[in-house]
């Protein structure tokens, strides 16, 4: 858990809400037990279109998106993310496969906030999430 500041989007209130988005079990198992311990409330979904679905239905404090997922790819679910009022202010962590460089840029211009290259250790995703949290916070104080 070191190096982890924050679960929790405002001091003092409730948990902050991670809706993890991927479609290999084991990836939303480890990263969401880490994340419970490190005091996250977790939702996770398979693929992008009950990602997005989640996302609208229970407004997360922030969206760790796997980018290879299924169906609709994950810089898509971004795009569309960020075109709907309900969730276009939701920070987002995406998680590639490709350590590429242009990967960051591609992150950007899709709309995600961090770009994370698989494989990830937990404490990284925690880590990533609770600075971004953060970020947020202060950026909607200002």
């Amino acid at each position: 858990m070191s190096g982890v500041s924050t679960a929790r989007p405002h001091p003092g209130g409730p948990p902050a809400t991670v809706l993890i988005v991927d479609e290999a079990a084991d990836a939303r198992s480890l990263y969401g037990e880490y994340l419970e311990f490190c005091g996250f409330r977790v939702l996770s979904a398979i693929d992008a279109f009950q990602g997005m679905s989640m996302a609208q239905l229970h407004v997360p404090d922030i969206i760790l998106m796997d980018i290879a997922v299924p169906h609709v790819n994950g810089w898509d679910a971004i795009r569309q993310l960020r075109q709907d009022p309900r969730t276009r202010e939701i920070p987002v962590v995406a998680v590639s496969p490709h350590a590429a460089s242009d990967e960051p840029a591609r992150a950007r211009e899709a709309g995600a906030d961090v770009c994370l290259t698989k494989p990830c250790v937990p404490s990284q995703v925690a880590r990533a999430i609770s600075a971004l949290l953060t970020w947020h916070r202060l950026r909607v104080v200002q």
